[in-house]
């Protein structure tokens, strides 16, 4: 029986990419679906033999660990650049974009909690 391994959803292109050959290189036996029109089905990649699920779960997390260290290290260097997206950076570049998202957020937390200060009175 099949087994689900790793879900393509939210997953960009070059990480999907990555994935598949690291699985291939590996020897696995893989194989992909996708969600559909309407969405009713699972973009995933799953693998066909069960005796190979630990070596592909290991290869998995090796992967993902190093894949979130190089993250990690690629923001450190920007931050250090001075490059890093900052709320002011954000503001200077789109301040229009940035207030309306401000004062949308302040209402719908002021309607969010409408109800409880009509309580307190």
């Amino acid at each position: 029986m099949a087994h689900l391994l790793f879900r393509l959803r939210h997953v960009t292109d070059e990480e999907a990419m990555e994935v598949r050959q690291l699985l291939e290189a590996h020897g696995m036996d893989i194989y992909e679906t996708q969600a559909g029109f309407f969405r009713l089905g699972v973009d995933a990649i799953w693998l066909r033999d069960p005796s190979q699920l630990n070596e592909a779960k290991a290869l998995l997390a090796e992967y993902q660990a190093q894949r979130q260290d190089r993250a990690r290290r690629e923001h450190q260097a920007a931050i250090e650049r001075g490059e890093a997206p900052t709320l002011w950076k954000r503001f200077t570049a789109q301040p229009l974009q940035v207030l309306l998202v401000l004062v949308a957020v302040v209402v719908i937390a002021l309607l969010t909690l409408l109800p409880f200060i009509g309580l307190a009175r």
